[in-house]
């Protein structure tokens, strides 16, 4: 309907549609206590190993008492909300319109709507006390960089985030230390000090935990441990 209309009226629909779904995000959300983002690809089959950890890691997150957040759909995001309601806990999914229809997976207990990007990335940073990524695509990447931004300009209190399956990330962290920090001097040394790689559920957990138990004692500053990579 709103396509159809003249654009200065169009724009200020949108505008009411923007609005509302900041507002039903925000009610939605606001209550559900600490939880995490786990992102990664809609591509990955269940079969994949990286399907399987995503879900152990999920499970594990819930186990220690957070809610898990993923946009909703299937592959890593599925694996992801399918660990968090096998083992018990708040299994949230942030859905998007695409046009290519994004199906719902079915092991979300809550379930919201979006049809705006950045109004879904807002709910993702404003209710997370970590981020976990598994391998994805473009999406995942834009994902990881807007966190790291966010972190490096102080723009958000300062939170984990963590890169699973090590294999996948380490082309790239390799040229983000040769190329923009080494060559160009595009970011400082102490930018990478706001990432982990991982390959451990376990040890992904006790970041997120670590970090929500310092976080309570002295607010912004990162536990020392976040800054080593694990193996």
């Amino acid at each position: 309907m709103i396509d159809t209309l003249d654009s200065p009226v169009r724009d200020l629909w949108r505008m009411f549609h923007i609005m509302a779904e900041f507002t039903e995000g925000f009610e939605e959300l606001a209550s559900v206590g600490p939880a995490v983002s786990i992102f990664g690809s809609a591509r990955t089959q269940p079969d994949h190993r990286h399907y399987k950890l995503a879900t152990k890691t999920a499970a594990g997150i819930a186990q220690a008492g957070f809610a898990v957040i993923t946009g909703g759909g299937g592959g890593i995001m599925e694996a992801a909300n399918k660990g968090a309601t096998e083992a018990g806990g708040t299994s949230i999914g942030l859905n998007i319109e695409l046009p290519m229809e994004q199906t719902p997976n079915d092991y979300q207990n809550l379930s919201l709507q979006f049809r705006y990007f950045f109004v879904r990335k807002v709910m993702f940073l404003k209710y997370a006390h970590g981020f976990i990524v598994f391998p994805g695509g473009y999406g995942t990447m834009d994902e990881v960089f807007e966190s790291l931004v966010l972190i490096q300009t102080l723009k958000q209190a300062q939170f984990p985030v963590i890169l699973m399956c090590s294999e996948f990330w380490e082309g790239l962290i390799d040229w983000v230390k040769e190329t923009m920090l080494g060559e160009y001097a595009y970011i400082s040394p102490e930018d990478l000090d706001v990432f982990t790689i991982s390959d451990d559920p376990e040890a992904a957990v006790k970041i997120i935990t670590d970090f929500r138990l310092h976080q309570g004692q002295s607010g912004l500053t990162m536990p020392s441990g976040m800054r080593k990579e694990q193996s």
